[in-house]
């Protein structure tokens, strides 16, 4: 029984429920079909895309529904992150399956306002994965929070790319199939799986070690994706080819349970048995005990503020909340309002339809690249040299500023090797922020906190791509009909990104700055009186 019930096993049913979760990033496979069957104008489509994009992003619910069970003694089926996946289930099931009815015609054409639900609902169920997923990575490994959260991200990251190929194996060139496929296959797969996903209060001194061996199979999925990608658009591949890809994803996914595997065996023989157990199993709920000083007499401003596990209501009234807050919609924003453009850049620069069909595609690869490694640098630096895990993040913001410029300058090339800079630095922030929100607020209410701030990010993208990017497109567009042709149509609009990302970096740089004390006092303190290989 023991083998089925430890923090290995729970971190591969995490990893396998992320992997069919990422379902609002294929919005494009099935948008056709719904503008087509619902006879939407492309204004009427994007509007529906938006409350998709707000569920996706609005996750705070999630978070709220997690804090609730998560540390308090509940029926062992309503307990932990349990609820919050069951949730999820229910949403994406009604969302999607509602959507295929409607697109098939076996409904009525609903309103427009009713599509816009039912897409908030199927978009809405990311978060609730996501937050069950996420935060209870961080409480089974406190230590290497940053590589756990990346992991989580990178397989998020990478599930759409997984989606879509086996969209291409199944019912390639009929997406509504697509959409009964993703209202089973992602809402039976976390219901299987939910059972395993629990909080386990064990440290068994080697988790860097298999933590990294997750690392490399997220490495690996990324790298046979690339591959399998590259190689769609350049030969034209027969169905038995995209039989033998999905059955090599499949393999390449168990992999994670062999590591699962070898972990417990290998288990250190001293760990201390009372500490193996799950929260389902406690007398008494988690309690929200603050932290207390390390030294008597530390009473600065930034310790006290610092110190403890903050509500939302708490973490809002800190200027450190609005500094991650603002570094978030810098990122996020300039991320999202690049990728939502990304073809019609493509077409102004003068690329060809299969080249930035391929961009749009390796986009979700660099992403997951950066969720993943941003996760696993930052924590290899924390522990090597103590340094503020916000000041990484300012890093890549400044670097993101760079990948902007880049794409501004409409050299030849430059929206290939900018969309990579952009993808992974917009990743690496998807990982950074959740781990300084358990950082700096405490993980008991994590889950509330970084998806209030993940609100940052659509802020930001209607800021940058409607304010700025459509805005400027349309005045360059305006003596030439509805579509612009040139490096002038994004390249003001590319550098005020830039100059926006390189804000983020201050702020992000402020954040370090105000939490390096406590970093070093409380955080790096810990790391040191952790046992670890």
């Amino acid at each position: 029984m023991e083998m089925m019930n430890n923090k290995w096993v729970s971190t591969v049913a995490s990893i396998w429920i992320q992997c069919t979760s990422g379902t609002p990033s294929t919005f494009g496979i099935y948008s056709p079909a719904l503008k087509s069957s619902q006879g939407y104008s492309q204004t009427t489509l994007d509007t529906v895309a938006l409350f998709k994009d707000l569920g996706a992003n609005v996750g705070t619910l999630a978070g709220v529904l997690y804090a609730a069970t998560a540390y308090r003694r509940t029926p062992f089926w309503f307990s932990g992150p349990k609820v919050v996946i069951f949730v999820g289930c229910v949403q994406c099931f009604l969302g999607y399956f509602l959507v295929w009815l409607s697109v098939t015609g076996v409904i009525e054409r609903p309103p427009v306002g009713f599509m816009c639900l039912f897409l908030f609902l199927a978009g809405h169920a990311m978060p609730f994965f996501n937050t069950a997923d996420v935060v209870t990575a961080v409480h089974n490994f406190r230590d290497y929070s940053g590589t756990a959260v990346g992991i989580m991200k990178g397989f998020l990251g990478l599930s759409a790319a997984m989606l879509i190929q086996l969209y291409r194996t199944v019912s390639k060139g009929n997406p509504a199939t697509f959409l009964l496929i993703v209202s089973l296959l992602s809402t039976i797969n976390p219901l299987f799986l939910m059972w395993f996903v629990k909080i386990y209060d064990s440290n068994d001194g080697n988790e860097r070690h298999h933590l990294n061996s997750f690392s490399w199979v997220v490495v690996l999925v990324s790298a046979y994706l690339v591959t399998v990608i590259v190689l769609e658009n350049v030969i034209t591949m027969p169905l038995l080819a995209y039989v033998l890809i999905i059955i090599v994803l499949v393999l390449l996914l168990s992999a994670p349970i062999w590591i699962a595997h070898r972990a417990q065996v290998n288990k250190p023989s001293d760990t201390d048995p009372k500490k193996l157990r799950n929260r389902d199993d406690d007398e008494v709920g988690y309690q929200a005990v603050p932290h207390q000083p390390e030294e008597e007499g530390d009473s600065s401003d930034v310790a006290s503020e610092l110190e403890g596990h903050f509500n939302l209501f708490q973490a809002m009234g800190t200027l450190n909340f609005w500094l991650l807050f603002l570094a978030t919609a810098c990122a996020l924003g300039s991320g999202l309002a690049t990728l939502n453009n990304l073809t019609q850049i493509g077409e102004a620069l003068g690329y060809t339809t299969l080249e930035t069909t391929t961009l749009v595609s390796l986009w979700s690869i660099w992403n997951s690249l950066g969720r993943f490694g941003a996760g696993y640098v930052s924590d290899y630096i924390l522990h090597l040299k103590g340094w503020a895990r916000p000041m990484f993040m300012a890093t890549t913001l400044a670097i993101m500023s760079i990948g902007h410029v880049i794409i501004a300058s409409g050299v030849p090339g430059c929206l290939y090797a900018g969309s990579v800079v952009v993808g992974i630095c917009y990743g690496s922030q998807l990982s950074l922020m959740p781990t300084i929100a358990s950082e700096i607020f405490g993980v008991v209410n994590m889950g509330t906190i970084f998806n209030t701030i993940t609100i940052a990010g659509p802020l930001g993208s209607y800021i940058l791509s409607v304010r700025v990017v459509g805005y400027i497109y349309d005045k360059e567009a305006s003596g030439e009909g509805n579509s612009c042709v040139g490096v002038h149509c994004f390249m003001l609009s590319f550098f005020i990104m830039s100059g926006v990302t390189l804000l983020g970096s201050v702020f992000a740089l402020a954040l370090s700055l105000r939490t390096r004390n406590f970093y070093e006092r409380v955080i790096v303190r810990r790391l040191l009186r952790s046992p670890r290989q």
